[in-house]
């Protein structure tokens, strides 16, 4: 076992969470390490190929979709310095003022313990950080005024304006999608070039992703990113008050303990409850962070759905971002539905590759020969999707 020299704080995990803390902390003069499980990325590693794009996400075990064309497939969340941020769609919209009051209003779940007031300076300080594209005015209808985005609207393309008749004729009014992605060139970084890669990694550096934001201010601060070194438990003082660093464990399987006067767990919601059960001690027999027993319970996420369409055109579905063109809060007032409590937010336009999920979700096994030749090429061209 090697013990490292201490260190002022250590961010277990190198994702969006991680980067932002790292980038604060080291340029702020504090010593900061940031231990990652998996390898660490560089913006050439990120190909644009669906097949090349696989390795920057997580293997596991796949899980199985219903429906008359059931395929197998694996969850999406990240592997590697940059995390899921390496190749998420990158669509940024903002919670509303009635997101944070649920309990008070709806009578269901907790407040948070903050307002959007307060939040909202922090929404206007990162989309200048990480740069931003989109219509703030626009969104002003749904939303309190605040600072316009740094960059105007990404540009449109068919497959997203395909739809925009139909939400006019529906009642809903649908305004340009705010995404981390540059419209314009930025910071030094280039503009979207709009190939519609962004799923599996954009290369050129024109998407947010931590590599070329707030991990690059961390590193050029001074921060230290060990990557291959999964952290297995948290270690404390004996009165087990207060954490003194980390156990991990390399790419060759040895052992080591990283101490530090500050520990952050930002290692996904997944990760960080696994790490804390595993650091369980006789102060913290039900795990570290576990008085109440609530640890790793009380998870929440949102749920999407999506109506695919085949048109007989060329929509372009190819071109374009992988982030929505178009949003609409028109739905969003909180109300139930069959039982189910909740918002609605609309998207449309999003890039689509056929090769990969979209081929998959949309597969006509039914189909061979000619005939699957047929909707195949039909497809690669016309298919195109809203989501909720």
């Amino acid at each position: 076992m090697a013990t490292r020299e201490k260190v002022d704080v250590i961010i277990v995990g190198a994702g969006a969470s991680g980067s932002v803390f790292a980038a604060v902390l080291a340029k702020a003069g504090k010593k900061v390490l940031l231990l990652e499980s998996g390898r660490d990325w560089q913006l050439g590693d990120l190909i644009s190929s669906d097949f090349w794009g696989r390795r920057i996400k997580t293997a596991g075990a796949p899980f199985l979709l219903e429906g008359k064309n059931a395929f197998g497939y694996s969850y999406q969340s990240g592997w590697g310095v940059g995390g899921a941020a390496l190749h998420y769609f990158a669509n940024l919209p903002r919670l509303l003022p009635n997101d944070f009051k649920v309990k008070s209003e709806h009578g269901r779940a907790l407040d948070w313990p903050i307002s959007y007031d307060e939040l909202a300076p922090y929404y206007d300080k990162v989309a200048k950080d990480i740069g931003v594209s989109g219509d703030a005015k626009a969104e002003e209808r749904w939303r309190p005024a605040g600072e316009p985005y740094p960059m105007p609207p990404m540009k449109t393309f068919r497959h997203g304006e395909v739809w925009l008749k139909g939400f006019e004729a529906a009642g809903i009014r649908m305004v340009p999608a705010p995404v981390g992605m540059n419209s314009t060139e930025y910071k030094g970084r280039p503009a979207c070039i709009y190939d519609g890669w962004c799923h599996i990694g954009c290369p050129t550096g024109a998407l947010s992703n931590p590599l070329v934001t707030y991990l690059a201010e961390a590193r050029n601060a001074g921060a230290e990113v060990r990557a291959r070194s999964t952290v297995t438990r948290v270690l404390t003082n004996k009165e087990g008050r207060r954490a003194t660093g980390v156990e991990y464990y390399d790419a060759r399987k040895e052992r080591h303990v990283q101490e530090a006067a500050v520990v952050v767990l930002a290692a996904w919601s997944a990760q960080n409850p696994r790490i804390l059960f595993n650091s369980a001690s006789e102060r913290h027999a039900k795990g570290l962070g576990n008085a109440s027993g609530l640890l790793g319970k009380y998870m929440m996420c949102h749920f999407s759905s999506g109506t695919w369409a085949l048109f007989d055109e060329d929509v372009q579905n190819y071109l374009g971002t992988t982030g929505s063109q178009f949003m609409s809060y028109d739905r969003y007032g909180k109300q139930s539905h069959q039982g189910v409590f909740g918002s609605t937010f609309i998207v449309a336009g999003s890039a689509l590759k056929t090769s990969d999920l979209g081929g998959f979700a949309n597969a006509r096994l039914d189909l061979f020969g000619t005939e699957l030749a047929a909707f195949m090429k039909r497809a690669a061209r016309g298919l195109t999707r809203i989501g909720a």
